[in-house]
């Protein structure tokens, strides 16, 4: 973890913050047989503070090892990792047409990587929402950085309440990218982009699914999307028919639809997940994919352990380090039996009339 990194931890690490990040986990003290309703419960009902109690933990861990965007995307043969982002981004910003002039809303920016890039490739005006302080922070830095205030701005905002914070018909487009499943239910932030979009206007979005070959009722099925859900800060995976369902449900016509997860790519989405320095695309990717072995995790797990203990990073940060270790299993794992997808795709129309 870089200095910088390490400097604006300790400017975060208040009270408020660090005991957000240690209560984290009390969301996830459950046995699979053991009150799970009600628990589930409990989680979506608390969903701001799931999502926030997880990103003051993981932002940095997520920089460390994807960069600004936290998202998957496909590879092809040889590409670089970063190219394979960057490339994952203009693909939804194509797909949905997005030119300049249009007013877009993205919808859960995180530190505003695919804002930035999408800006770039659209020369549209991004303006992104996030509920989390310290990721917007970040985003404004970058994007200061960048050189692109006058095109990428950033506001904070529950994305479960866009109509309250923009206005209805305020936005030409919407995209989310691997954010709604955050969401307690997807009809209710799907309905708030239906009406923040002018009549006429497009929603696109990566969406994380269980899919519809995932069968809750077969234990080993079951567990996996509870691993997904600790390790990444998710009150509750959902199969990916009922997103498709959801939006049918607030009014979209649905145009465009692929599980981009599930094309036969040489090279699979998790590849940079599994730790496997011999896959490595590039020399530069070799670091990528280094961070996430077992060697490369032992170094870092120990670093933030004692940075923790010495009280640079906040209280918390190591747990939440070893839900991501949780997680990095269960999506591999996921994707290798094509029971769990980070992105299906679909894009959208509101209706003119």
């Amino acid at each position: 973890m870089s200095a910088q990194a390490t400097s604006s931890a300790t400017s975060r690490a208040d009270g408020r913050v660090e005991n957000r990040i240690e209560n984290y986990t009390k969301f996830w003290q459950k046995d699979l047989n053991q009150e799970e309703t009600e628990d589930n419960e409990k989680r979506l009902e608390s969903y701001t503070e799931v999502v926030n109690g997880y990103y003051d933990g993981a932002t940095e861990l997520y920089e460390y090892g994807w960069a600004q965007s936290f998202h998957f995307s496909r590879f092809y043969k040889g590409e670089a990792f970063i190219a394979s982002l960057a490339r994952h981004e203009h693909y939804l910003a194509a797909q949905m047409v997005l030119r300049p002039g249009m007013r877009v809303l993205d919808v859960g920016c995180g530190v505003g990587g695919p804002a930035r890039e999408i800006a770039r490739f659209s020369d549209a005006q991004i303006v992104g929402l996030n509920n989390n302080d310290f990721q917007i922070q970040r985003a404004r830095k970058y994007t200061k950085k960048a050189g692109l205030e006058d095109q990428v701005t950033f506001v904070k905002g529950d994305f479960m309440k866009l109509v309250e914070q923009f206005g209805e018909n305020s936005f030409d487009a919407v995209y989310a990218i691997e954010a709604t499943v955050h969401a307690p239910t997807w009809e209710g932030v799907y309905g708030e982009i239906f009406k923040v979009l002018k009549p006429g206007g497009v929603f696109g979005v990566y969406e994380w699914c269980m899919t519809d070959t995932w069968d809750p009722t077969i234990p080993e099925h079951k567990e996996l999307a509870h691993q997904i859900e600790l390790g990444n800060g998710i009150p509750e995976m959902r199969p990916l028919k009922l997103a498709r369902e959801a939006m049918k449900t607030v009014g979209f016509e649905i145009e465009h639809e692929e599980d981009l997860a599930d094309r036969p790519d040489v090279v699979p989405w998790y590849y940079p997940l599994e730790g496997d320095i011999w896959k490595a695309q590039t020399v530069w990717d070799y670091f990528t994919v280094w961070r996430m072995s077992w060697s490369g995790r032992l170094v870092s797990h120990n670093a933030l352990r004692f940075m923790e203990f010495v009280g640079i990073l906040p209280k918390g940060t190591f747990d939440v380090a070893e839900s991501l270790k949780v997680a990095m299993f269960a999506l591999v794992k996921g994707g290798q039996t094509k029971l769990f997808t980070p992105m299906y795709l679909v894009v959208s129309r509101k209706p003119r009339a």
